[in-house]
């Protein structure tokens, strides 16, 4: 096997054993958000986003882009045959992720309450914040072997330990939520106070849980990440590295640790201050979001209810509450939008150990290939999955959540499905050109995208007959730009020659193609079925339908890739048995 074939066989191996983990963990994800919005409903699931916009720029603060410069700098090392300095690489960095880890928890539970009070304008959200506030040291920990792993090429660890965290939040999460208001409706029921007061009615009692709800539901998380760490431990001791006695005594002696310390933290910084600067975006998107959110409902209260009357009714939703629940099905539209992103991130971060091995040894060629692959595959599996998303968004909310919320939420979420390749394409790019050690190109486009996303939410969302319709406007511009910026300069620096056709058109045809069947579909039997079942049953007409419609969309989707020929062999080498099936659709014409 000639050694282009080994590097593209290395990047797609540990991006499909990234892809199968990822997967997992976000239907195991969606296992668990969509119970615990059945518990603690969409208010409850407010107060446990808002737990997360303060831990993630926290959780990106601490881990100040370690990870990657981690597996950047191991990667080198070992395509140069340094196993020494890769040893120093790994203690090193614990030490770091130690400190980091450490300051980055107290920095949460301190700033917890000035949060909550002054930011988001809701004390309530106090508990959430600090039962998740621990998961930022064992976090740390877990990323000084993923990204050790990473570096080394192998992916398995870090797929395990992702399973086992989604796991523990799944069945720890939901049981501690589940038990906790079982007990506080049960005194409720027998007139006893709930958490100190006695309630008359069930309403304002579920209001007093669902703060406390929502951080046992986080304290699931918390969990999750200290058995990650505890596996990723325990088999790095078990079975170590690969790396052997005889492969440490061939190698030169290494750097001295304070070196190799100074060498991480300047190859992170740029790292971790362009995440930083897209996390307090988040952040602060997050709080203009509920703000603005505030100011419409305050100067046109008329306005907002005229718009979403038969859904706050529905659904019970109080004057004071309408805030929180428009925040919460939003959130939920974003559980969908996160997906694709979150398994082409994956390609990503397996191409970083490939290319800084490449750069490091000025093989250009290699870059070359993994950079258009790497692309091209992105696009391949975003659009279709997008464009499809945009096409059935009510019907599958509607699968998931009250009609009330699959109405307000099924527009949001197709705007994000058309943009999705977007955000899908993102990250890799991004990964790629930190390997290539041009950190300085994402941060840069990103400030840029950051200030374009504020300023449209500030001005959108604050429009009552906008609302929260305006969120997705900002992120997609802030998208656009970053990716426009990065793409540009990824293939001036690689030199790139990426073929358009292949890579972006006849995927958006294919897509375009699979989304008009699949909305085609989901409208006729929508109308078909649109009485059989009970509409409160996930088993109903509209569910039925969506099943129809995906069906019928990767039928078109697959039929089209094949007559337009817009697969290559090293795409399918992606997948397992793909040589057999590259050789099988050569024969027929099939192959680009």
């Amino acid at each position: 096997m000639s050694e282009k074939k080994n590097r593209s066989q290395s990047l797609l191996n540990g991006a499909f054993v990234l892809v199968v983990a990822t997967v997992l963990v976000k239907v195991i994800g969606a296992l668990f958000k969509i119970p615990l919005s059945m518990l603690i409903g969409e208010v409850g699931r407010g107060y446990f986003n808002t737990a997360y916009e303060i831990y993630t720029p926290l959780y990106a603060i601490s881990m100040a882009g370690l990870p990657i410069a981690v597996s950047r700098m191991v990667a080198k090392e070992r395509s140069l045959g340094n196993f020494r300095d890769v040893r120093m690489i790994r203690r090193v960095a614990t030490r770091l992720f130690l400190m980091t880890g450490a300051v980055g928890t107290v920095l949460m539970f301190i700033i917890a309450y000035p949060y909550t009070k002054y930011v988001v304008g809701y004390t309530e959200n106090i508990y959430c914040v600090l039962a998740i506030a621990p998961s930022i040291f064992f976090c740390c920990c877990m990323s000084t072997y993923r990204g050790y792993y990473e570096g080394l090429q192998n992916m398995l660890p870090t797929a395990i330990s992702q399973v086992i965290e989604a796991l523990s939040k799944l069945f720890l999460g939901l049981g501690i939520t589940y038990v906790f208001l079982k007990i506080q409706l049960g005194n409720f029921a027998a007139g006893k106070p709930v958490m100190g007061t006695v309630y008359t009615e069930e309403a304002d009692a579920l209001a007093a849980l669902y703060p406390y709800a929502a951080a046992t539901a986080v304290l699931g998380v918390t969990i999750g990440t200290v058995l990650g760490f505890i596996f990723l431990m325990i088999r790095h001791r078990m079975r170590g590295d690969g790396i052997t006695k005889d492969m440490l005594a061939s190698s030169q002696k290494p750097e001295d640790s304070k070196v190799v310390a100074k060498l991480l933290i300047t190859t992170a910084l740029p790292m971790a201050v362009g995440s930083l600067i897209l996390n307090v975006t988040n952040l602060i998107d997050s709080a203009t979001i509920q703000n603005r959110l505030a100011h419409a409902v305050e100067i046109a209260p008329e306005v907002i209810k005229g718009i979403y009357s038969n859904q706050l009714l529905a659904e019970g939703i109080a004057d004071s509450q309408i805030v929180k629940y428009l925040y919460g099905v939003y959130g939920e539209t974003l559980d969908f939008k996160n997906l694709v992103p979150t398994i082409t991130m994956t390609l990503g971060i397996s191409a970083i150990p490939i290319i800084s091995a490449a750069w490091a040894q000025r093989d250009n060629k290699t870059i070359k290939t993994t950079v258009e692959s790497v692309i091209r595959v992105t696009m391949l599996i975003s659009l279709p999955v997008g464009f499809g998303l945009a096409a059935v968004s009510y019907n599958l909310l509607n699968m998931f959540y009250p009609e009330a919320s699959a109405t307000i939420g099924s527009p949001i979420l197709a705007v994000y499905g058309a943009s999705v390749f977007l955000f899908a394409v993102s990250s890799p790019i991004t990964n790629m050109l930190q390997a290539l050690g041009r950190t300085d190109i994402p941060l840069k486009s990103l400030c840029v995208g950051a200030i374009v996303k504020v300023i449209l939410n500030y001005l959108l969302i604050g429009n009552p007959q906008i609302n929260i319709n305006g969120a997705p406007i900002g992120s997609i511009a802030c998208y656009v730009i970053v990716v426009a910026i990065n793409l540009i300069s990824i293939i001036r620096i690689t030199g790139v020659r990426i073929n358009f056709a292949s890579v972006f058109i006849k995927p958006f045809v294919c897509s375009a193609i699979s989304s008009l069947a699949a909305l085609a579909t989901v409208k006729v039997f929508s109308n078909i079925l649109g009485s059989f079942g009970d509409a409160d049953s996930m088993l109903n007409g509209s569910t039925i339908a969506l099943m129809i419609a995906v069906v019928s969309a990767v039928l078109a989707y697959v039929i089209s890739l094949l007559f337009l020929k817009a697969i290559s062999r090293d795409d399918l080498e992606m997948i397992p048995k793909g040589e057999k099936i590259a050789k099988r659709l050569e024969k027929y014409g099939f192959l680009g």
